[in-house]
């Protein structure tokens, strides 16, 4: 009776680790992994399910138009922030430490930041005013979207059209 009990604790635990959300720093560690072994960048994304512009930023990237051309330059990758409530349990663990070490404490959402498989920051979602641009949608945020798209992945123009289209719906 003591090991059918112990089977079935042993099941349980097993089963709520399964579900349980990934860390935000093993997050990070796999995409760059990955982009180390594709030669790419990673596109490093915080995000809540309430956050609609998280939403749509994540819509136009992944649009007919707009999916080969993130996925040909980038590894992207996900950390759950900031959620609220029942929808807490969502979060990364140590996802929000993981956004203040790259400023982004008080930037609000989504806050995206482009590493090199180093890690090193190429380009954050700060304009030149220290405004996150969270998701660009106005001709001046997606312009400076471009920019840094173009300075941290080699897009070309083709490629920044697509998006700038899709950004500007």
């Amino acid at each position: 009776m003591k090991f059918s009990r112990i089977l079935l604790m042993a099941g349980l635990l097993l089963f709520q680790l399964n579900f349980a959300q990934q860390k935000a720093d093993v997050i990070l560690k796999k995409a760059l992994t990955e982009a180390k072994a594709k030669n790419k960048n990673v596109l490093l994304m915080f995000h809540a399910s309430w956050c609609k512009w998280c939403h749509t930023m994540e819509n136009n990237m992944k649009l007919p138009e707009t999916k080969p051309v993130f996925e040909k330059k980038f590894v992207t990758a996900y950390v759950d922030v900031q959620e609220m409530g029942d929808k807490k349990k969502l979060e990364n663990p140590g996802g929000e430490e993981l956004m203040n070490r790259y400023k982004g404490k008080d930037a609000g959402l989504p806050f995206w930041l482009i590493l090199n498989a180093k890690g090193e920051v190429l380009a954050d979602s700060f304009n030149d005013k220290k405004e996150n641009l969270g998701c660009p949608s106005t001709a001046e945020e997606v312009d400076v979207f471009l920019a840094k798209l173009k300075k941290s992945s080699r897009m070309n123009d083709n490629e920044l059209q697509a998006v700038r289209k899709a950004f500007l719906k």
